[in-house]
């Protein structure tokens, strides 16, 4: 599942996109970037894929769920997700509630992280959710959807 969300930063009122991939069943985060370029551009979220790609080696069939925003439609993102197998699937129009667990995760590395620090730089700001992802969020934070499991200890637990 793949979705993104915003932060502000300080430096020049610069804001920061940030994209991420997420496996359902585990709600392990497996590819994040930030990004400050403008706009709704696909690179961020390519990279984003990329790292999950490499991370997990998904197999062929895979599918792969995010909302109809201009970034998961672009010809590049769907090209790299047919080079990899991938079958796509998206949002029904004007339907939030099936991309719910990644919504979830911004809601809560918002309230987590980022509406409790102010970072100066794009930088600071990549390196502190870098932690947090895989720091806290996968390895250590419970999720009652996974039986007060992390994603990580869950992933083993059903391996």
């Amino acid at each position: 599942m793949g979705d993104n969300g915003h932060l502000r930063l300080a430096q020049n009122a610069t804001h920061c996109a940030g994209s991420c991939l997420s496996r359902r069943q585990t709600r392990r985060l497996l590819g994040a970037f930030a990004d400050a370029s403008p706009g709704r551009s696909s690179r961020g979220r390519i990279r984003a894929l990329n790292m999950a790609i490499a991370f997990r080696a998904p197999p062929k069939g895979c599918i792969h769920h995010t909302d109809r925003g201009p970034q998961y439609c672009s010809h590049d993102y769907q090209t790299l997700l047919r080079q990899h197998g991938f079958k796509v699937s998206m949002s029904g129009k004007g339907n939030c509630y099936d991309n719910a667990a990644v919504e979830t995760f911004f809601k809560t590395i918002k309230a987590e992280l980022i509406w409790r620090k102010s970072w100066e730089t794009r930088r600071q700001a990549e390196v502190a959710i870098f932690e947090y992802i895989n720091g806290f969020y996968n390895p250590r934070r419970r999720h009652s959807a996974l039986g007060w499991k992390s994603p990580v200890a869950f992933e083993r637990k059903v391996a």
